[in-house]
């Protein structure tokens, strides 16, 4: 698959996460939003871009910010079909779909640990047992899911980079394989 067939099949499969999406068509795909994002972000810069310069005391302070419109407008259009690709992708290698999004679960899990064990350590009298219980608690839980999230995306990466799974599997046929 070239590059331009595998960005022509991603936006014609723009919402369908059935079936296998072989490598080249998930990092060729990948490839295009890197490009694109790279080219909005230099238009963002040029276009929307606003540097601000600040002198105090000898000192000179200058910060460039950009409010990166066109960068929003495409990572909005890539958004479902680089999640569908992907999904896709991991059909290809024999994985439920879902492991796509394990970093993403993982982020929204550690979050809610967090906000409980704090919210719930700060609910009791500051200095009381219970508030250094939950406290300590809550690190324990909170240093090894940051762990887990460091990995969590590398393992994902991993996943999307092995060769497809031959045959045919509950996914559907190789896309690769001719039958005979």
């Amino acid at each position: 698959m070239t590059f331009n067939e595998a960005v022509k099949t991603c936006f014609s499969k723009y919402f369908t996460f059935s079936g296998r999406a072989s490598r080249p068509e998930y990092w060729y795909f990948f490839l295009f939003i890197l490009v694109w994002s790279a080219i909005a972000t230099v238009i963002d810069w040029h276009f929307f871009g606003q540097v601000t310069t600040v002198q105090s005391e000898g000192s000179v302070e200058v910060t460039a910010t950009s409010s990166q419109p066109v960068q929003s407008i495409v990572s909005l259009i890539v958004f479902f079909p680089h999640l569908a690709v992907a999904w896709r992708r991991m059909h290809d290698t024999g994985r439920n779909g879902l492991y796509a999004l394990l970093p993403i679960l993982l982020i929204l899990g550690a979050f809610a640990v967090l906000v409980f064990g704090i919210g719930l350590a700060s609910s009791f009298q500051h200095g009381g047992s219970l508030d250094i219980l939950f406290t300590r608690a809550t690190l324990l839980i909170v240093i090894p899911t940051l762990l887990v999230l460091l990995v969590s995306p590398l393992l994902v990466l991993w996943w999307l980079s092995r060769p497809s799974q031959p045959g045919t599997n509950k996914y559907g046929p190789n896309l690769y394989e001719v039958n005979t």
